[in-house]
């Protein structure tokens, strides 16, 4: 709650004569340090937008199964097209598939299951492979070959939860948002021209969700949260680190929603859950660590989101909600869990996941530029400054929130197909 103040209080809202200054307070999100900003760059690759798709029969002993190949003519591929999503995959696989996103998204399923079957041979074999003994002067290379095909099906592994959260995005007739950039066609040099898609982005979540959502959303923006056409000027970077830090309470949201949803099928709710004038008193769980205040990447929880930050940060007391935060069944649900549950439920489960927004975080907002004073602190002088509505932000925010949901449903597809999640 705290933090979520001062990120509101910061906002410069450009049609006032007032000084610009950026998002104070990089304690927003609230999460330990596994979850950086990888140091090395990505590389962009050109979408590809012209695919031809064929299919054929493959034989495996006395199995058959279909085989999806992409071609790309060379007179083809010489036209450029806007990309699809601000990260342009690099892999062999992930090219792969994102030439199956740009002609035939329909396919997508059916190319990343021939993929992990695939993979799941690979893996097979290798593990039937004897390791040479301590003694042997190849066990070190042995080795160094493990780790680097090892590190080479976790980039894949990210690549197809990212294509298959992008292809989810398609089939909602959703379009991302694009790299965040200032528009040379808006004289403002506003960088929000993308089109709005709330109604349709509010419409892939149950009404539960929906609910939290907009107390999410209260936390961010407060009494702007209905104010769509005021221009603010804003740090880059933090708008970056609540775009990631939302993607992380989707990802926790989808995951408490689907057993929510379960339970009530079931009739098995906890007593007092459809009580919304319950007074919370006691916050489950520990209290969560915040992130240093010289932190300037983008990060985001891996074991807390937002609103749980917020509880554990006082935003809740005896007498009733913060401000902005209305009482919800999912809530009350929440709230009945133990530290443990609820612990659990706010972790990212797969180091694949958690690569894969860093790098989708990074492709959309770029590269933060890190400057230490003398004195050890950061030099904030060096945040970019964009100008965006407030109708942008709650837009950043509400796709934030539904690539995190996809995440949770992607991650748990694939995992079912091919085992890479700790349990």
């Amino acid at each position: 709650m705290e933090t979520a103040t001062v990120f509101r209080s910061s906002f410069s809202v450009c049609n006032r004569p007032t000084k610009a200054a950026s998002l104070g307070g990089s304690d927003f999100t609230r999460v330990g340090s596994q979850l950086r900003m990888s140091p090395s760059g990505i590389k962009l690759y050109r979408s590809i937008s012209h695919v031809r798709l064929s299919t054929r029969k493959v034989a495996f002993g006395s199995k058959k199964s279909t085989a999806i190949r992409a071609s790309v003519s060379p007179s083809e591929s010489g036209g450029s097209a806007a990309p699809i999503a601000p990260l342009q995959l690099e892999s062999p696989i992930g090219q792969f598939l994102t030439q199956i996103l740009t002609s035939h998204p329909h396919l997508v399923p059916a190319a990343v299951d021939q993929q992990l079957e695939q993979l799941n041979t690979d893996r097979d074999a290798e593990q039937q492979k004897e390791e040479p003994s301590p003694a042997g002067t190849d066990i070190v290379l042995y080795r160094r070959i493990a780790e680097v095909k090892a590190n080479e099906r976790k980039k894949t592994l990210e690549e197809i939860l990212y294509a298959l959260v992008v292809q989810k995005f398609m089939d909602a007739n959703v379009s991302l948002v694009p790299a965040i950039s200032p528009s040379s066609s808006e004289p403002s040099g506003r960088v929000d021209t993308w089109p709005s898609q709330d109604d349709k982005l509010e419409g892939l979540h149950s009404p539960e969700a929906n609910e939290m959502i907009q107390n999410h959303l209260a936390l961010i923006l407060g009494n702007r949260l209905g104010d769509n056409s005021s221009v603010a000027q804003i740090s880059k970077l933090r708008v970056g680190q609540v775009y990631a830090a939302s993607i992380m309470y989707g990802y926790f949201l989808r995951r408490v929603d689907q057993r929510f949803q379960l339970e009530k099928t079931m009739k098995v709710l906890p007593q007092g859950v459809d009580d919304e004038d319950s007074n919370i008193q006691q916050v489950a769980g520990e209290d969560i660590r915040s992130v240093d205040k010289s932190d300037t990447s983008f990060r985001s929880p891996t074991q807390s989101h937002p609103e749980l930050s917020s509880w554990s940060a006082g935003g809740v007391s005896p007498g009733g909600f913060g401000q902005g935060i209305k009482p919800t069944r999912l809530r009350n649900y929440v709230m009945s869990f133990d530290g443990e549950t609820l612990q659990r439920y706010a972790t990212i489960r797969s180091r694949e996941a958690i690569g894969m927004i860093e790098k989708h975080t990074e492709a959309l907002f770029g590269r933060p530029e890190i400057v230490i004073t003398p004195q050890g602190t950061v030099d904030s002088s060096k945040d970019e400054l964009i100008k965006i509505s407030f109708g942008g932000l709650k837009r950043l925010v509400l796709e934030a929130v539904t690539f995190g949901s996809f995440l949770w449903d992607v991650e748990s597809y694939v995992d079912s197909r091919y085992h890479f999640v700790a349990n």
